[in-house]
C-alpha cells in the first residue's frame, strides 16, 4: 500500500506597511517665521527652500505638513519641537494626523 504524504506549507505573508502620520504645524501670531524655518531644518531635516515653502503654507493657509512618519517618530518630532518652542518662549503648536 503506497502512502502519499501531501503537505502544503503556506509561504505567503501578508505584511502590511505601518500606517503613516503627518506632523502638522499650526499658524500662530507670535512664533517668528525664521524660528519655524529653523525647526523645519533642524528637526524635520528640510532644506532651506523646503522649509521656506512649508512656512509660507503655514502662514497663508493656517497649517502645513512638516513631515510624514510612522507614529512613534511623528510623536517624537512633536515632543522635541514643542520643548524647543516653549524653551524659546513661543506657542508653536503641532498635531499628528493619520495620513
Amino acid at each position: 500500500m503506497s502512502t502519499e504524504l501531501a503537505s502544503k506549507i503556506d509561504t505567503t505573508f501578508n505584511f502590511k506597511q505601518p500606517k503613516k502620520y503627518k506632523v502638522v504645524m499650526m499658524n500662530d501670531d507670535l512664533t517668528p517665521m525664521e524660528f519655524v524655518i529653523e525647526i523645519l531644518i533642524g528637526i524635520f531635516y528640510k532644506t532651506e527652500a523646503e522649509a521656506q515653502q512649508i512656512t509660507l503654507a503655514i502662514h497663508n493657509t493656517g497649517s502645513g505638513i512638516a513631515g510624514v512618519f510612522n507614529y512613534e517618530v511623528a510623536e517624537q518630532k512633536v515632543y522635541e519641537t514643542t520643548n524647543i518652542s516653549r524653551s524659546a518662549g513661543f506657542p508653536l503648536s503641532l498635531k499628528v494626523e493619520e495620513e
